[in-house]
């Protein structure tokens, strides 16, 4: 009877080793990041654990995290050296995720034996080939480090990023696939409390991403959100039509009388790229998957044009002065005008948000939204100087007209910078850290999100008025697709700190170029009057940024102010400055595009001549006698200035005993200054230092 059971029990061994035997085995190697630091109860919650719920009961997925290691043999805690990597050369994996390198930015590592980093790469992966030939090899792209980090402007920012770049190359040297978990977490600094591990939720997002790279299985065909029914498409500029699908599964576009075929990448992307074409349509767009066919209807050929920036560009046409009117003939004059407005789920008024909200923002599910045909349904929640400016393009040029809207009322101009341009420059850096209390943010903004987050307790809780958020979740997903310009409004939640301000926004256009491929023209409206005292300090140095921005262009608004508030009405005017610019300059039409622009200064006696530049009669423009002219003295009085106009020039009589040092032209907040040019375009405000 013993021997029976003995028999019996080794054959139930015999069997369960070889059910063993046939799961896959996934090594998961790394450093705190994998092993769960931090986590309530790693157990369930690592990323290694989640995987194995995701992978399910055919794998077997062991944790080999170990905290604090380095990929460097001679680093200060060499994974090759801990009982971690000996236990996962046993587990003799079938397949490797190796995610190395955090621990060597640290200033024990990198800056001494950063040259080994390759090699020692190469060695731990020959290394886990030895134990088992057959091992898939995984590299990873290393999850963020974010700049509350105590070591990120000391060193470890500039080493992280030169770690990033090597592993591409790593992974392709020894034959291995890549996994990019840099990508899909650098949007959530919410999820990394100490700027370096994440929490559970983040720790998800690394399980799907690596589940994702190893069965292939990216949720079928999906192309980019920007391809739906009713779509413009850049008239001649190269035509990419991209997305995800499953890895490697075979994808044919069909767009007019063009057809193409590719193969999805590793990574689930996917991109067919066809020649450039002239102005047109309607055309169709089929894309055609293993299992699916997305046909997009009606597609305009023409020119896009992308309307950005705060509550001035996000004003309505239907509160627009006329807009109601507008509206009711919007159906028989726009057949050609198409409208994508990135719609957000909650606006930043003066009201606490939900739950589901946070969570939402938190996710960058903050804008959704698809190209609709131009009609008085669309049209009226339309930014009013986005379609004003579209109308103008499309009646002249006669061609179709694309708008895009991304705007949020309030936002600051480093909500829509990129992470890693302000990451980079050592004065933005610092507002990404606690920036619901920085000092860099004006008061109102900061008083309006503790309104909207007051149900949150995350401190790191995302807000549509955070450094870089509108560019993460409106901004970045455009740019593959190509646009002709943009027009800009923004700068009220700036006007506070003009010194910061002109860093930040050539810094903007900048970025924005780079991240498209090319210089686009940037048009933008120089803020209006109101009695606010930092404005005419604000709107000069605008008009100084138009001067030294490369193909940029400003529209002088002073004169449509209100003096109570930041919200005027008349935004056709605003718009049709806006594309007297880009007819002028853009599409080289016989438009003026520019008021009066001071082109020299001469003292003779009592007299000062100014001249003027896009002016051949200059005029007050209300026919009232010219004002908003001031002179400063030695004390640095200012005093009102009698003004003439004589032609193309302005006399400006020196009162007796004064010696001016400096010329101002509109420097009152709230200013009736009225000097025009012959075509009524004014003047924007200056300020002229005069030298004896």
């Amino acid at each position: 009877m013993k021997q029976k059971i003995i028999i019996l029990f080794l054959f139930l061994l015999g069997c369960l080793s070889a059910s063993h035997a046939q799961l896959t085995r996934v090594a998961c190697i790394g450093n705190s990041v994998t092993y769960g630091y931090g986590l309530k109860d790693r157990a369930i919650s690592s990323y290694p654990a989640q995987l194995q719920q995701l992978l399910g009961k055919g794998y077997v997925v062991g944790n080999f995290g170990h905290s604090g290691a380095t990929l460097l043999k001679q680093g200060h805690n060499p994974y090759y050296k801990t009982k971690a990597f000996s236990e996962a050369l046993a587990f003799k994996p079938d397949i490797a995720i190796v995610h190395l390198g955090l621990n060597d930015t640290d200033p024990r590592n990198w800056p001494n034996h950063k040259e080994a980093f390759e090699a020692d790469y190469a060695w731990l992966l020959d290394t886990l080939k030895k134990v088992n030939p057959s091992v898939q090899l995984y590299v990873c792209q290393l999850t963020p480090i974010f700049s509350g980090h105590p070591r990120f402007k000391s060193g470890t920012r500039d080493w992280y990023w030169q770690i990033q770049e090597l592993i591409p190359a790593i992974a392709h040297a020894s034959h291995a696939s890549l996994i990019d978990l840099h990508e899909t977490l650098y949007h959530r600094p919410d999820l990394f409390p100490d700027n370096l591990h994440p929490v559970e939720e983040g720790a998800a997002i690394i399980a799907r991403t690596v589940h994702q790279s190893v069965t292939g299985n990216y949720g079928g065909l999906q192309p980019a959100k920007i391809f739906t029914d009713n779509m413009v498409i850049q008239r001649k500029k190269p035509i990419p039509v991209f997305g995800t699908a499953d890895a490697g599964e075979k994808i044919e576009v069909q767009l007019a009388d063009r057809n193409a075929v590719t193969v999805t990448a590793s990574n689930g992307k996917w991109k067919i790229t066809f020649p450039p074409m002239e102005h047109g349509g309607p055309y169709q767009l089929v894309i055609i998957g293993r299992h699916q066919k997305i046909v997009v209807e009606n597609i305009l050929i023409g020119d896009v044009w992308l309307c950005s920036g705060q509550s001035n560009m996000d004003f309505k046409l239907r509160d627009a002065e006329g807009g109601r009117e507008e509206l009711k003939g919007v159906h028989a004059v726009h057949g050609n005008i198409r409208l994508f407005r990135l719609e957000a789920i909650a606006q930043t008024d003066n009201n606490a948000w939900d739950s589901l909200t946070l969570v939402k923002t938190n996710r960058g599910e903050f804008f959704s939204g698809n190209w609709k045909y131009c009609d008085s349904g669309s049209a009226a929640d339309f930014s009013a100087i986005g379609y004003y400016f579209g109308k103008k393009l499309a009646k002249e040029e006669n061609i179709p007209i694309g708008l895009i809207q991304a705007s949020v009322g309030g936002s600051p101009i480093e909500s829509w910078m990129d992470r890693y341009t302000m990451e980079q420059d050592p004065l933005f850096v610092d507002e990404l850290t606690n920036w619901r209390r920085s000092d860099f943010y004006q008061d109102f903004c900061r008083e309006r999100l503790a309104v909207n987050l007051r149900n949150t307790t995350n401190d790191k809780q995302r807000h549509p008025y955070e450094p870089c958020y509108n560019y993460e979740t409106a901004i970045e997903p455009l740019t593959p697709f190509p646009i002709k310009g943009v027009i800009w409004y923004q700068g009220e939640s700036n006007a506070h700190n003009a010194e910061l301000y002109h860093r930040l926004f050539p810094a903007l256009v900048n970025s924005w170029r780079k991240q498209w491929g090319y210089a686009f023209p940037f048009y933008f409206v120089q803020l209006t009057s109101i009695d606010r005292p930092s404005w005419p300090s604000f709107r000069d140095l605008q008009r100084q940024m138009a001067k030294e921005i490369p193909g940029t262009g400003m529209a002088v608004t002073l004169d449509l102010g209100d003096s109570l508030n930041v919200h005027p009405a008349r935004k056709k005017e605003v718009a049709h400055r806006l594309a007297a610019l880009a007819l002028h300059y853009t599409y080289q039409r016989p438009v003026a595009a520019n008021g009066p622009e001071l082109a020299g200064v001469s003292i003779s006696g009592q007299k000062m001549v100014l001249s003027f530049l896009h002016a051949k009669r200059l005029s007050a423009g209300n026919n009232k006698i010219l004002t908003g002219f001031e002179l400063v003295n030695e004390k640095s009085v200012r005093f009102t200035a009698e003004a003439s106009i004589h032609g193309s020039e302005v006399w400006i009589t020196i009162p007796q005993g004064e010696h001016p040092k400096e010329l101002l032209y509109a420097w009152q907040p709230f200013t009736r200054a009225n000097l025009v040019n012959e075509y009524g375009l004014p003047a924007s405000t200056f300020s002229k230092k005069i030298h004896p």
